[in-house]
């Protein structure tokens, strides 16, 4: 192969073990070609190079490849560079290759938590299907089709001021002379929006849908009982073009192109997941009338086809807060033509419908006792407050634990260590993975039991950083200080799993955003652990997080156990409830405005509660003169190798 092959028709790269190809043209990217060919190739940080997750092997000529750049060589060890492992979004490509993508850098099988709390809303929706003995036209009774229609429905079902919607009227003509005596008609919030053949009225179903940054949830429900027929989950396809909001705002903002190609993603994905659903259930696309939308802000921007810039910037304005019906071919979700999409109300630029609809499953709004509710994703919403005042704010924590910026961190999916325990004598690691299969890394629950556990074992302090005294052969000194929690032999991988100093630090900047963040909407009530009555965990990372260890490393205040409680996806549940009642629907507006929302960047004690919460759990900042003494404390580590370390001989 030469690079002059490539110059008519493309240059071809293979990834394999999937074997997919993609034809590309010089000077693009290996991330790009694998975008195109679909390739299962994380891409955490969206391209930008600093996340180190899109590692691949290469063995080809060096002339076929651009020269290894400097982030390359400081996010690839020396042994990787030298077996040719490059970062495929650092790397483009001058002729025809064969990209192997390890195993670790692959998606795999994803857990996705799509379950939450049983919906307690009364069954009332706004779509309804009422059936009507037809009677033919006559030479006595030549009112309009529209007339006679209309008083069938008035006559029969006591249904007063409907009107017909234009697409129904269309249909009546045919239906009163088709001879088949009944009809049905398909009535959304006192407008009839259709007219089916025959009796159809037992035949009514709904999309929930919850939109994630990383994943997305949809539920198929029978809107006659308000029964879930069906649950489906995938990833949200637009991750490749950046792992959190603000990545993929950045992407939007670069022209309409790219953003309407990140409306397309969601959309494709959202049918995909409906698709599945109806095959399984035996359900027409045709006979699922209404969908409930819910998503923090920027989703929702994206779903809607709306330019996010107003949430690039202060004040992070949403382009609209209240919620709002569209049609399906507006946006492009295959669900009945005839159908509605109700986006639920946001509240803020990084407070958005999710947050709306787990206060309406938590029920928050009602209580009389004090509820914290936390709501663990990529974004970390906050909700603290009762029936007589609600707060919200958001916190920028998902990175570290979706796996970004991590060694050997991962999203949960197959092969991920998920839970640990450290022996504090003697050091052992036991580990659990998802599947139960060799570990390939670590997911975001797996590294808030590792540092926990860590701390409690004292192989690190409460300022995160490694006690080189240790004395175990797990604790090394490679670039830096890590400690190994599986073996070569035990992985999947064939190299250590390890936890390093550099991952700690990124575990403490995630867990103390989100301790702040409820620190900040305690100080605005006033009030203290004591006062709180419940935590409730919401969310696909908070319903694996082991609730012990997470209140080990401060990740919320010292609340006793007994007060925690994991909700699963409440936001899934608060779009059911949605779904299933037009009473819950004109509760979400009333919620959506009640709530104060905090920003964080505002406050004036974020930088102190933020350092405060940097420590393990929490510290207290009167120990140190300033701020940047603080700061300069932990960033303090070995920078040299410690003694050598010989394994404990019990």
């Amino acid at each position: 192969m030469h690079e002059d092959d490539s110059m008519t028709d493309g240059i071809s790269i293979i990834f394999q073990p999937e074997g997919k190809r993609a034809k590309m043209r010089k000077g693009q990217t290996i991330l790009d070609a694998a975008k195109l060919a679909g390739a299962d190739l994380v891409s955490t940080c969206g391209g930008k190079g600093n996340c180190g997750k899109c590692r691949v092997l290469i063995k080809a000529e060096p002339k076929l490849l651009t020269s290894m750049t400097r982030l390359e060589k400081q996010l690839l060890s020396g042994e990787e560079r030298r077996k040719g492992y490059r970062l495929a979004c650092r790397t483009s490509v001058k002729g025809h290759l064969i990209v192997e993508v390890p195993e670790e850098s692959r998606t795999g099988r994803q857990r996705l938590q799509v379950e939450g709390i049983k919906t307690h809303a009364r069954l009332d929706p706004l779509i309804r299907k009422y059936c009507v003995e037809l009677e033919n036209p006559s030479l006595a009774d030549n009112r309009s089709d529209a007339e006679r229609f209309l008083d069938l429905l008035k006559r029969e079902h006591n249904l007063n001021n409907l009107r017909l919607d234009f697409a129904a009227i269309k249909q009546l003509p045919v239906m009163f002379r088709k001879g088949d005596g009944q009809a049905t008609a398909v009535v959304w919030n006192e407008v009839v929006v259709s007219v089916e053949s025959g009796n159809t009225a037992k035949r009514i179903f709904g999309y929930a849908v919850d939109i994630g940054t990383t994943k997305l949830a949809g539920y198929l429900l029978d809107l006659t009982t308000g029964e879930v027929v069906a649950v489906g989950s995938a990833l949200n396809p637009q991750i490749p073009y950046g792992e959190d909001v603000i990545a993929r705002i950045a992407y939007a903002i670069k022209d309409q192109d790219a953003q309407e190609q990140l409306q397309e993603l969601v959309v494709t994905g959202l049918n995909q997941i409906l698709k599945d659903l109806l095959e399984k259930s035996d359900v027409s696309s045709d006979e699922v009338y209404e969908t409930t939308i819910v998503g923090n802000t920027a989703m929702h921007h994206l779903f809607l086809d709306i330019c996010p810039k107003g949430l690039a910037s202060s004040p992070y304005a949403p382009a609209i807060r209240n919620g709002f019906n569209v049609d399906p071919e507006t946006v492009g979700l295959k669900i009945s033509r005839q159908g509605k999409i109700y986006v639920l109300p946001v509240v803020a630029g990084f407070v958005g419908a999710d947050a709306v609809a787990v206060a309406l499953a938590t029920e928050v709004y009602k209580k009389t006792a004090l509820n914290l509710v936390l709501d663990i994703g990529t974004n970390t919403e906050i909700l603290l407050g009762n029936k007589d005042q609600l707060m919200a704010c958001s916190c920028a924590s998902g990175p570290a634990f979706e796996g970004a910026r991590i060694k050997h961190g991962m999203r949960a999916a197959s092969g991920a260590i998920e839970k640990v325990r450290i022996d504090p004598v003697t050091f052992d690691v036991q580990y659990q993975t998802i599947d139960k299969v060799k570990p390939c890394g670590i997911c975001g629950s797996g590294m808030v039991d590792l540092t926990a556990e860590l701390l409690k074992a004292g192989i690190i302090n409460v300022m995160g950083a490694f006690n080189s005294n240790i004395n175990s052969s797990r604790l090394r000194f490679k670039d830096e200080l890590q400690f190994i929690v599986a073996y070569s032999k035990e992985t999947s991988t064939g190299q250590d799993i390890t936890i390093t100093q550099k991952d700690i630090r990124e575990i403490q900047s995630a867990k103390a955003a989100i301790h702040t963040g409820a620190l900040t909407l305690m100080r605005h009530q006033n009030v203290a652990e004591k006062d709180i009555d419940t935590v409730l965990i919401a969310g696909a990372f908070g319903s694996y997080i082991d609730p012990t260890n997470a209140r080990v490393i401060g990740m919320y205040p010292e609340i006793e156990l007994k007060k925690v409680k994991v909700v699963g996806n409440a936001a899934g549940t608060g779009a059911r409830m949605a779904l299933i009642s037009k009473k819950i629907r004109n509760q979400a507006e009333a919620v959506s405005r009640s709530i104060k929302y905090v920003e964080l960047a505002t406050e004036s004690s974020f930088q102190a509660d933020f350092c405060n919460s940097l420590c393990l759990p929490y510290a207290d900042l009167s120990e140190y003169p300033d701020t940047s003494s603080m700061l300069k404390k932990l960033g303090k580590y070995p920078k040299r190798p410690p003694p050598m370390i010989t394994p404990s001989k019990k």
